[in-house]
């Protein structure tokens, strides 16, 4: 049994794990990604990526690459038969405008990608910044004391104990980790509900939609998506735990005959199936000792409103940093954050997509409003990396995702992308500030001076900033800290909070 050395142990591969991988791979991080699969996941599972996913893998260098293997998300069709009843899009669904570009949102749209070719692009990514990965490695058991933790992992069949400062479980619903660690494990399952899933190739459908096929009743569909760049569809049907049949290309077949009435639509070549039951759960516990846990090992939950892989994304980019600033010297009170800003964001995505899978494509009940789905009103107000010194604070702030703006010929993302600090000045007031901040503390901040400029201020490409941020031009000079993971760390009138905050973290 031999033993290696390395900062961080990240136990799954999957899109957690290797979102993980890539953060702190980036920042010079050494990290090792095990899993015990012999292979990436090679199903379309988690399909859909949220407006916030694809700014966090635009940050991590990812998203011409999602953009071009992906494709704006399908409208639904529904049918009776062979006849089309209507069409709509996402947004229609939910009764909401869309998303707008000058609203601060680089990517409006939702992109659907097959979860196997997310995870491709991840590990790809992984790859290229130097980090490891290691399949047909499982972990076994481990152990923690004061200064790390030693795991004992069967690597091609041989025992190697490996130590480590922290280990990350991103090992799935099952997670060896949790149950290692003994966390609580809370909620419920879905007992009498099975949903079935695979990819299969389809004859007889035409057009880029999620089909969903049914003699009338929307609850007895069988539903079959587009998925971009390949001949395969994503199916998905649900029924009642009596109604599972054989995982065969020919029950599947006679799923769809039944529920859609029709003999024209003939699947072909099942490449991936899977049954499972929908379970709402999560733990009580983000963080033991030196050990995590993040995405599925934390939080299970239903399917519907593609919530579970975005989730699972910002767990590992809210860890991601806070690990590298603590390896890096910082306090170890700063991985505390991590669970303080994640566990209610967990629990209020276990409440959105129960009330979507309890809707199941019927209209909202009156007073339930919208479901929140894009992500891009995740916040952490309150929390102990939100600091809001303003009396009357606007929309937009400290805790809140930071907005993108126009400026000049650049965007605020532009400014953001990367492993800094931001500290941007709204109002010429500020240039002494900013300088001051960025003088202090050198390649950890970037800084930018933002002016409303002569013309009207919702015309203004810099006074686009202003308008986004809920900033009035004409008031005091305002600054705004933005954290590495592009959420605002601090909003203040003076310099003295932010050099506080980052002396403090």
């Amino acid at each position: 049994m031999t033993t290696t050395d390395l900062p961080v142990l990240i136990v799954g591969a999957g899109p957690t794990g290797l979102t993980l991988g890539c953060e702190l791979a980036r920042r010079g991080i050494e990290c090792l990604v095990v899993d015990k699969a012999a292979a990436l996941f090679l199903g379309s599972r988690g399909k859909g990526l949220q407006p916030r996913t694809l700014e966090v893998f635009d940050d991590l260098g990812l998203i011409d690459a999602v953009v071009a293997n992906g494709a704006p998300f399908p409208s639904f069709r529904m049918y009776a038969d062979t006849q089309v009843k209507w069409t709509r899009t996402v947004h229609e669904m939910l009764g909401i405008a869309p998303l707008e570009r000058e609203q601060g949102v680089p990517y409006p749209n939702t992109w659907i990608l097959p979860q196997w070719r997310t995870d491709e692009l991840l590990r790809d990514r992984l790859l290229d910044l130097g980090g490891r990965l290691e399949l047909n490695t499982e972990l076994l058991d481990f152990v923690q004391d004061d200064t790390g933790v030693t795991a004992t992992l069967r690597r091609d069949g041989a025992l190697v104990r490996m130590r480590a400062r922290y280990l990350v479980g991103t090992d799935g619903g099952g997670s060896v980790v949790r149950k290692t660690l003994g966390v609580g494990f809370e909620g419920e399952t879905f007992e009498t509900e099975r949903t079935l899933i695979g990819d299969v190739k389809a004859a007889g459908l035409t057009g880029t939609y999620c089909h969903m096929l049914t003699t009338g009743n929307v609850r007895e569909r069988f539903s079959l998506w587009s998925m971009p760049g390949t001949d395969y569809y994503q199916f998905i049907a649900n029924m009642t735990a009596d109604d599972v049949p054989e995982l065969t290309l020919e029950a599947v077949q006679k799923i769809l005959d039944e529920r859609s009435g029709r003999s024209d639509i003939r699947l072909l070549d099942l490449n991936w199936i899977s049954v499972y039951r929908v379970n709402v759960r999560m733990v009580d516990r983000f963080r033991v000792g030196r050990a995590f846990l993040a995405g599925d090992a934390a939080h299970v939950h239903s399917s519907s409103g593609g919530q579970g892989l975005n989730t699972s994304v910002q767990d590992a980019y809210n860890l991601g940093w806070k690990l590298a600033a603590v390896l890096a010297g910082g306090p170890d009170r700063l991985l505390d954050t991590y669970e303080a800003e994640r566990f209610p964001i967990a629990a209020r995505v276990l409440d959105v997509t129960t009330r979507s899978h309890r809707r199941d494509f019927r209209d909202a009940e009156p007073g339930q409003g919208s479901l929140d789905i894009f992500q891009l009103k995740v916040n952490y107000r309150g929390g102990p990396l939100a600091v809001e010194t303003r009396a009357t604070p606007g929309a937009v702030r400290a805790g809140d995702r930071a907005p993108d703006a126009q400026c000049g010929d650049s965007r605020l993302f532009d400014l953001f992308r990367g492993t800094h600090f931001t500290v941007l000045g709204f109002g010429a007031a500020t240039a002494e500030a900013v300088a001051e901040i960025v003088r202090v503390h050198g390649d950890r901040v970037r800084g930018r001076v933002l002016e409303p400029g002569e013309v009207d201020e919702t015309a203004s490409t810099v006074g686009a900033a202003f308008r986004n941020y809920d900033i009035d031009p004409s008031g005091p000079g305002t600054l705004v800290l933005v954290r590495p993971d592009g959420y605002i760390g601090v909003v203040a009138t003076d310099l003295a909070p932010i050099q506080d905050f980052l002396t403090s973290w």
